[in-house]
């Protein structure tokens, strides 16, 4: 996923209801609370995937079904690239986003792999010969999520960043073509893209491909995975997001109305969490069925109000930052950590399984400010041809 248009400061929004997308190009306001927001869902996916969710309480139902954030993940990263992006398409180098983004995902997915390599091991007696040879092929070119056999082939959640690259290679072609400038119609196109994002779930819940008739997030199947792993079903949410990136550019907005906007999708997912989201399809939910209440709460925290200020404390947004590369690192570091049994033989099994988080999120950190940010600049001071 893309993590890594981290914010840091805040700047009043404007303050009456309606208007257009700016013509003149400069530099955007930054959304730390954006940036917060991204350390509850990375540190909820961490929690997703290596905990009982009933040592959590009320707070179960959330980290049982925090896959439900990946989709806001590509909302939001199609949010912030249009952010950016909106009012410089026609101008934009396709060549320089692309290295631009090149430089932000790679550096820290190789180190990603060669600090698991030994999964390679599981995956030689899990994998027949002939798909270990394509996922040892595909994996390091970012392709594997074209496969839904091999999508978590090495590193089980790097399979989103198949589906972001793919984006990545569209958007300059994207955000250059005539985007509506009314926040009326982009509005309208946000749930546009979300109905569109219906299509396949509901395909797959009426004919029940693998002969599953009620799926949740252990099923197995081709066709799930299909849905689940690949690009195809996260392009609407994606495009969402870079209509409700326009819209934040455009829309003139008050404080007051996104204090309002951020409380109310807050509550609203609450209110999911708790009573709700158990009745749910869990195909639809996997592939963004929450992408209006998880558009109004980005558009409320894009705000400068009260709300905002708490995701925006600087512990946070320093996490927020290095979020990339907690969920890029996080799954194998605990698998390996809970295979060579390092808190046992340091005599503090009992921290578990806080010890094995603390550790995957500073091993995050540590990559963000060894890795990411020194080979970004890197790559572009040697290759861009921007000054």
């Amino acid at each position: 996923m893309d993590h890594t248009a981290a914010a840091t400061a805040v700047k009043p929004a404007p303050s009456s209801v309606e208007g257009l997308i700016p013509a003149k190009s400069h530099r955007k306001p930054a959304l730390p609370a954006l940036t917060g927001i991204r350390t509850l869902l990375a540190v909820n996916i961490i929690f997703f995937h290596f905990s009982d969710p009933a040592m959590f309480g009320l707070y179960a139902p959330v980290v049982n079904n925090a896959f439900v954030f990946v989709g806001c993940f590509f909302l939001l990263s199609g949010f912030i690239l249009a952010y950016n992006y909106a009012d410089r398409g026609a101008t934009l180098t396709k060549r320089e986003f692309w290295l631009a983004r090149f430089s932000r995902l790679y550096p820290v997915y190789v180190l990603a792999l060669l600090l698991s390599c030994q999964m390679l091991e599981l995956e030689w007696h899990y994998q027949t010969r002939t798909h270990f040879l394509e996922g040892i092929i595909l994996t390091p070119l970012m392709l594997q999520g074209l496969s839904p056999l091999l999508a978590t082939f090495w590193n089980t959640v790097a399979w989103t960043l198949s589906s972001e690259v793919m984006l990545y290679i569209a958007f300059p072609y994207l955000i250059g073509m005539r985007w509506p400038r009314e926040t009326k119609k982009l509005a309208w196109m946000v749930l546009g893209f979300w109905a569109l994002g219906f299509i396949l779930p509901v395909l797959y819940l009426v004919f029940q491909p693998d002969g599953i008739a009620h799926t949740n997030r252990f099923s197995p199947g081709m066709y799930l995975r299909a849905l689940k792993f690949t690009p195809l079903p996260y392009i609407p949410t994606f495009l969402a997001g870079l209509a409700l990136g326009m819209l934040q550019s455009g829309a003139k907005i008050s404080n007051r109305a996104r204090a309002w906007m951020a409380g109310t999708g807050l509550l609203l997912l609450a209110a999911i969490f708790h009573w709700w989201i158990g009745y749910l399809p869990y195909p639809m939910l996997h592939t963004g069925m929450l992408t209006p209440v998880f558009a109004l709460l980005i558009l409320g925290l894009s705000g400068d109000h009260w709300i905002s200020k708490i995701f925006a404390v600087r512990p946070m947004v320093i996490v927020g930052e290095a979020t990339y590369c907690i969920y890029l690192l996080h799954f194998n570091c605990i698998v390996l950590l809970s295979k060579y049994k390092v808190s046992a033989r340091l005599g503090i099994a009992s921290w578990e399984p806080w010890f094995s988080y603390g550790v995957a999120v500073a091993l995050a950190l540590a990559a963000y400010y060894a890795v990411e940010n020194p080979a970004r600049r890197w790559i572009l001071k040697r290759w861009s041809h921007k000054r």
